[in-house]
């Protein structure tokens, strides 16, 4: 009974009551020393989704509301801090009060935590060697990353548009689409399958009879073959679906209609022809075609012809219309009724109108000879066949004239499969300056489709980034008032995206603009834990010099080192945690699946990485490297400098 109350009364002993007075003058003086920092580290974290904010296009339209959601919380997080927070601490934090050490967790990671700090201040030059050099093992590695505009974000369908002759006959594509359904319906992994010729009844569909619009439904993927992915399913279908005249092409619905309404192009690259006549552009498009060729990643390669329309060409001989005392009106009259229509009546249907049009059947048209011998009346010579005042020819022409800034345009088309879309594109721009050389005048060639983008978002992010290192930059000198110690949180970035570049190269993820918004956000992460840590180290600092002074002669090399310690080591805590809501918070994206991963994935991996590998930093490099400028202070001007923490 004895030793049950001598532990009662020891673990009474455990705690602090704290008198009203000094409670709130403790927590004043708390909420200054850290509420400072965290503001402008949450100022930073604002700053960094800088160049997000300057994206247009696509990517613009895509992270903007996330830019925006983030900036707003974290807006209203850095008001709450110097105003909510201290009111809310004042009301809830009261009673009695148990010293960090009484905490078994905290125990167990100081315990951990300072042999390893101690080992990196007794070994420095070892420390930082093995920062550097990880630091540029991940500088070739992120070089020999692929670039692309956006991950492939998979739709769960497959959009398949093949093209055919330009003057096939709407019997022959009927024909060939009954045969590709059939085909594509025969692979187990698809569920249903819808194919359409033509174009819509709508001035924004120009699409021809000779482009085919077919939709691939797939099934769930728990009832696909073992093993088998979505490009297996594209390439199987590819592989049996090789009809003479016809060039396949894959993509997916969604992409497929925001590549064609921003960029004009309906695959992922296009490398368009301008200049000032149509058979001179088809000639170069077929010599970018010819060297396209054989480029690994370059799929579905197809020129869009400028030429190989069938048209009837009527040409009326004057001379013979003066014989039979005919008009040219008169002429085109009866042509215009038995190819184009007339209108002869409306019906009235309650409020609706519908014109009734009446032309010659489509057997008369198709057929020359019963064209030549279509009867036009006249007053005194009787019906007299067209062929006797018009002489009527096939002709070929452009079966659809593109222009683009007032020149005219063909188009070389292709998908990249089974490669990045940067390197893919820059090995055949080297083929094509080697072999084309220098063209005619008022020719030239242009690069367009995801690649037009991926050009234009990286020359954004190029111009805003300095920018942005610079804002962070004067933002940490006016939380700590020291340029060294500013630069030395912003030492912290480099070293942040070692382990978002080595996480984004074991996973096999190409650079895009996903993947540079993970980094740009892991910039205000990794600078916001690093100013923790310097605020508790400059707290340690302060202690020091309070109890022993601020000279040479006070402080010696020992204290210096036993006080960065306390600093880095007994406020471990706050650091941890968070590092750990951080964590929490994103690893879970890792193992999601579905739509919308794909995209997600790239941003959360270079944050996960780089923040597990800038906490490494910041709590085994950031003390040492704190330790060296005091002890530079310290031996070169006789103390040390201590910032003052002022609200």
């Amino acid at each position: 009974m004895n030793s049950i109350a001598n532990k009662n009364k020891w673990w009474k002993r455990d705690y602090y009551k704290i008198p009203e007075a000094e409670r709130m003058s403790i927590i004043e003086r708390a909420c200054k020393q850290v509420s400072r920092g965290v503001f402008f580290s949450t100022i930073i974290i604002i700053t960094s989704f800088l160049p997000v904010f300057l994206l247009t296009g696509q990517e613009g339209k895509l992270f903007h509301p996330l830019a925006y959601t983030k900036s707003f919380i974290m807006l209203v997080d850095a008001i709450l801090v110097v105003t909510l927070a201290p009111v809310l601490i004042s009301i809830f934090m009261r009673g009695r009060f148990r010293p960090e050490t009484a905490n078994p967790i905290n125990r167990f990671l100081e315990k951990i935590y300072e042999p390893f700090i101690r080992a990196c201040i007794k070994w420095r030059k070892t420390t930082i060697t093995v920062n550097i050099i990880a630091l540029a093992i991940s500088i070739p590695m992120i070089m020999s990353l692929g670039t692309e505009f956006m991950p492939p974000l998979d739709e769960g369908t497959i959009l398949f548009m093949p093209v055919t002759l330009p003057d096939v006959s709407n019997s022959e594509v009927k024909r060939i689409l009954q045969v590709q359904d059939k085909i594509i319906a025969s692979v187990p992994e698809v569920k249903s399958v819808l194919g359409k010729a033509g174009r819509a009844n709508t001035a924004t569909d120009n699409s021809p009879i000779s482009m085919i619009e077919t939709i691939v439904m797939l099934k769930p993927k728990n009832e696909w073959r073992k093993g088998i992915t979505k490009n297996d399913i594209i390439n199987e279908l590819n592989s049996k679906l090789q009809i003479p005249g016809v060039t396949n092409g894959w993509t997916q619905p969604i992409i497929n209609r925001i590549n064609m309404l921003s960029t004009g192009i309906r695959t992922d690259v296009g490398v368009k022809v301008y200049g000032q006549n149509l058979d001179s552009i088809y000639a170069f498009a077929q010599v970018v075609k010819k060297e396209l060729e054989g480029i690994g990643g370059v799929k579905d390669l197809y020129v869009e012809p400028v030429t190989g329309g069938k048209y009837i060409d009527i040409t009326i001989k004057r001379e013979e219309l003066a014989r039979y005392n005919l008009s040219v009106d008169d002429v085109n009259a009866v042509i215009e009724t038995a190819l184009g229509g007339v209108q002869i009546t409306t019906t009235i249907e309650g409020r609706q109108r519908f014109s009734v049009n009446a032309r010659f059947g489509q057997d008369f048209r198709n057929n020359m000879e019963a064209l030549k011998r279509l009867q036009i009346q006249t007053n005194g010579f009787g019906p007299i066949p067209l062929q006797a005042v018009a002489d009527v020819t096939n002709s070929e022409g452009a079966p659809m004239i593109n222009s683009e800034n007032a020149l005219l345009r063909g188009t070389v088309l292709f998908n990249v499969r089974e490669r990045d879309l940067g390197s893919t594109v820059s090995e055949a721009q080297q083929r094509l300056n080697q072999m084309i050389g220098k063209m005619p005048k008022g020719y030239f060639l242009e690069w367009s489709g995801q690649y037009e983008n991926l050009i234009r978002s990286e020359q954004t992010l190029k111009l805003i980034l300095p920018v942005v290192l610079l804002v962070i930059f004067i933002s940490m000198y006016f939380a700590f008032h020291s340029a060294r110690e500013a630069l030395l949180s912003l030492i912290t970035i480099p070293f942040a995206l070692i382990g978002g570049a080595y996480l984004i190269y074991f996973f096999g993820v190409n650079l895009s603009v996903a993947v540079a918004v993970g980094f740009i956000a892991l910039f205000g992460l990794a600078v916001e834990t690093n100013i923790v840590m310097i605020i508790y180290l400059n707290d340690a600092m302060q202690q020091l010099v309070l109890k022993k002074g601020n000279s040479r002669e006070a402080i010696t090399s020992e204290d210096l080192r036993e006080y960065t310690i306390r600093g880095a080591a007994k406020r471990l805590r706050p650091k941890i945690m968070t590092v750990s809501v951080t964590l929490f918070a994103l690893v879970p994206i890792l193992w999601s699946s579905g739509v919308g991963s794909d995209v997600m994935k790239p941003i959360v991996m270079p944050m996960v990485g780089g923040v597990i590998t800038s906490a490494i930093y910041i709590l085994l490099v950031t003390p040492l490297v704190f330790l060296i400028g005091k002890e530079y202070e310290l031996k070169k001007y006789g103390k040390i400098a201590v910032p003052e923490i002022k609200h």
